[in-house]
């Protein structure tokens, strides 16, 4: 009787934790999408609608954004209530902001736009520190800088649980296999007589922006859960007609420059990873959506 008793009792204790942790891990899925002009700010109200169903379809946690031309927060308020996130908040009201909006309460870090090209905006929630960017889009040194300074940042606030996300303008040193191929982007990427900004390092593809976040250290997310040659997040078909693109140098010129990079704590928990560059998100931005999923402990 005692015996059976004490199994009982094992037995109990073992189910209510089990249960306990069951309870205690979810999914959090976080994802970075660059917006594209803040739809032509405010102009292109179709493709604002069609982005914010499919967003609503993908059901992320956290969202961050970029390149919200025309938006306060506010009219990003509006925005990521139709996709379920009631907490916003967005680095400035002028030129190109970033911008993060949760299904949980987001504590404001930090906002900064001095010696950044587009600005810095460091939040809190989920438990996770979020650094979003919006690197230089034409010129290496800068962005170098850029990488620098939020690497101090990083590496100052000595924390576990930190994601670095969003357009990021640079290449990635694990992409070079594919990249190195790419003759006529980089022939076109060229710094030409007269250009104030050089996008390139010694007429090179540049990799030291990603190699600043990845040394924190930081972990590409991708990183085995994705093919990193069919990885491209930029540019989508929608330029097709604008700039000089035709349909053979929108393929041509396939990039990787937007991404989510975790601390390497976080990286672990990290079960899925998704890039849309196929199917609706083609008509919906010039930048293709990037998506994480990790199993995260819940208090």
């Amino acid at each position: 009787m005692k015996i059976k008793f004490l199994f009982l009792t094992l037995f109990t204790i073992g189910l209510s934790q089990f249960i306990f942790a069951q309870k205690n891990e979810e999914t959090l899925k976080v994802m970075t999408y660059n917006i594209w002009n803040g739809f032509d700010w405010g102009k292109d109200t179709l493709r604002q609608k069609n982005l914010i169903q499919w967003v609503k379809e993908q059901n992320p946690d956290v969202l961050a954004l970029e390149e919200l031309c025309g938006y306060d927060e506010e009219k990003l308020r509006k925005d990521a209530e139709q996709w379920g996130h009631p907490y916003v908040k967005i680095l400035k009201e002028r030129g190109y902001p970033t911008a993060l909006t949760s299904k949980e309460p987001i504590e404001l870090i930090e906002k900064n736009v001095d010696n950044f090209w587009h600005g810095l905006l460091h939040v809190k929630t989920s438990g996770i520190d979020f650094f979003v960017v919006h690197l230089s889009p034409s010129d290496a040194n800068f962005r170098l800088r850029e990488a620098q300074q939020i690497k101090s940042r990083i590496q100052e606030l000595q924390s576990d649980f930190f994601i670095v996300l969003g357009d990021f303008n640079s290449h990635s040193p694990m992409d070079a296999y594919w990249l190195e191929k790419k003759d006529e982007l980089r022939e076109k990427s060229q710094r030409k007589e007269g250009d104030k900004y050089d996008d390139l390092r010694l007429g090179q593809f540049d990799y030291a922006p990603i190699s600043e976040f990845l040394s924190i250290p930081a972990v590409d997310v991708c990183l085995n859960k994705v093919d990193f040659e069919k990885s491209f997040t930029f540019p989508s078909p929608v330029l097709i007609g604008r700039y000089d693109n035709t349909p053979e140098t929108i393929i041509q010129n396939r990039v990787r420059i937007d991404y989510i990079l975790a601390s390497p704590k976080l990286a672990q928990k990290c079960i899925k990873v998704e890039i849309f560059n196929h199917g609706t998100p083609e008509t919906l931005s010039d930048h293709f959506p990037v998506l994480a999923e990790f199993k995260v402990e819940r208090d």
